[in-house]
């Protein structure tokens, strides 16, 4: 009888933990299909691109909640007077030294094109190892954790030039690199979207478990980086590239006196050559020789990543001291982060969508946007402007850099491209510097600080709208990104 029962199958407890269990898990495995299905889609998965949008989520999520954990001690747990002294602190400790080796980034990892996985996973290494050694810190806020925080932010800006390097070996067919840097820049967005109120909750339990959090989060980061296909790590075809040759022209042989008869014009012929491949040898071109278009979208979006980089120390120091009417200092600061989350995303969907048609026209048109925005938030300044602002310079810092992503696609010879990625974002990074420190050191003044937005997007557009516009009239014998 006993036997019998025994075949009938499981119980009817068993079934029901089966069953219960089936039901616990479908809602994350359920989760987990629709990001693959959405990160692998279009022959993102066969290419090798949807690891790296995995992988950029996975950078999203510890960065922020590193950021959650060093705002909290540096910012917010003091009075504000004492909190501007501390990010003052912060700043000279971790971003002057970072002006520095900022320079030094590209042209390093230049120098290791075999080794780009192995560059991904050690920056995602060593920031879990900081994470750690910045949780013994950050409840007194004490000199050690300014250090920790500085290898952090080095760590993350290293790993971005060597994202932006290796997205374009990792193009899907009939991808346009725009739409690559799309899915990838919106990647890192959701994920910062969901793991930023993670990161308060843990915060809440104390003030090292954020850090505990991004160190998980930078580990898992460690072993995906080696997922990436091998052909990540391949510098086949490639050569270094200057980001701005001194002279604004293409290497070229040194002139030869004209020789006389058929067999020296032979011989001039066969010189003329060989010095033209020695001269294009010693001296790579730079973005400038190949056309004003990549150089003028570069001062444009410098002027953008420099405006993000002084509203964000700007703002938090005004809106904490002046918070928006009826709201507290954490809500109105919120209002703007998410404000500038939303536009930025927009501005990535936007792009993907436009497909970079006309860049140039796109960039100086971005850039008058902000700069009138930034203008009617000095003249009508309220809380309204304030976040419209915030929203505007996220809209068109997203999509002032995927149409200069097109350019380079576009314009860069595929030789010397991968080398331009990794030194225009270097330079970027550097005025997102300058503009940090700009709005760390000037008064709380509103419509002083709102001006001075205005002026460094002025300042942007004084350099580079003309020859945007001129080298849209002119065309480029280069195709189109489609």
């Amino acid at each position: 009888m006993t036997a019998a029962r025994s075949h009938d199958g499981p119980g009817p407890l068993r079934r029901a933990g089966r069953a219960t269990g089936r039901a616990l898990r479908s809602p994350f495995t359920g989760t987990a299909r629709g990001i693959r299905k959405a990160t692998h889609a279009h022959g993102a998965g066969e290419s090798g691109l949807g690891k790296l949008i995995e992988l950029h989520a996975v950078n999203g999520a510890g960065d922020v909640m590193i950021t959650v954990a060093l705002a909290s001690t540096v910012f917010f747990s003091v009075p504000t007077d004492e909190a501007r002294g501390r990010v003052a602190l912060y700043l000279a400790i971790t971003m002057a030294p970072f002006t520095l080796l900022a320079p030094v980034i590209g042209p390093l990892l230049d120098r290791l094109p075999h080794g780009r996985r192995a560059a991904m996973a050690g920056a995602m290494l060593a920031r879990a190892l900081l994470a750690i050694t910045m949780s013994g810190a950050v409840a007194t806020g004490g000199l050690e954790l300014y250090p920790a925080a500085l290898g952090v932010l080095v760590s993350s800006k290293a790993y971005g030039v060597v994202r932006s390097a290796v997205v374009p070996r990792l193009l899907p067919p009939k991808f346009s690199l725009v739409k690559a840097n799309s899915r990838v820049t919106l990647a890192g967005l959701l994920a910062t979207g969901v793991a930023a109120p993670i990161g308060a909750g843990l915060q809440t339990i104390g003030s090292a478990w954020p850090l505990y959090g991004a160190c998980v989060i930078f580990i898992a980061g460690t072993f995906l980086a080696f997922t990436l296909p091998h052909k990540v790590d391949s510098a086949k075809g490639e050569r270094r590239a200057r980001l701005i040759d001194p002279h604004g022209e293409e290497a070229v042989p040194p002139p030869t006196p004209k020789p006389r008869g058929l067999r020296k014009d032979r011989l001039r012929k066969d010189g003329l050559r060989r010095n033209g491949e020695k001269a294009a040898k010693e001296r790579p071109p730079g973005l400038r020789s190949v056309g004003g278009s990549v150089f003028h979208g570069l001062q444009a979006n410098a002027s953008h990543r420099a405006l993000s980089g002084f509203l964000i120390f700007f703002l938090a120091f005004l809106l904490r001291e002046h918070p928006m009417a009826g709201q507290s200092a954490a809500v109105s600061l919120a209002i703007v982060g998410v404000s500038a989350g939303v536009g930025n995303a927009c501005g990535t969907a936007v792009g993907a969508w436009l497909r970079a048609r006309g860049p140039e026209v796109i960039i100086a048109t971005v850039l008058g946007l902000a700069l009138g925005t930034a203008v009617l938030a000095a003249v009508f300044f309220s809380t309204a402007a304030v976040a419209a602002l915030g929203a505007v310079a996220g809209f068109t810092q997203a999509l002032s850099k995927l149409s200069l992503d097109a350019m380079i696609q576009r314009d860069v010879p595929e030789e010397v491209r991968t080398s331009a990625f990794a030194r225009s974002e270097t330079l970027l990074q550097m005025a997102w510097v300058v503009g940090g420190g700009i709005g760390i050191a000037l008064p709380l003044n509103a419509v002083l600080g709102m001006s001075v937005a205005a002026g460094i997007l002025a300042l942007g557009a004084a350099t580079s709208v003309r020859g945007l516009l001129g080298a849209a009239r002119r065309g480029t014998p280069h195709p189109r990104v489609a």
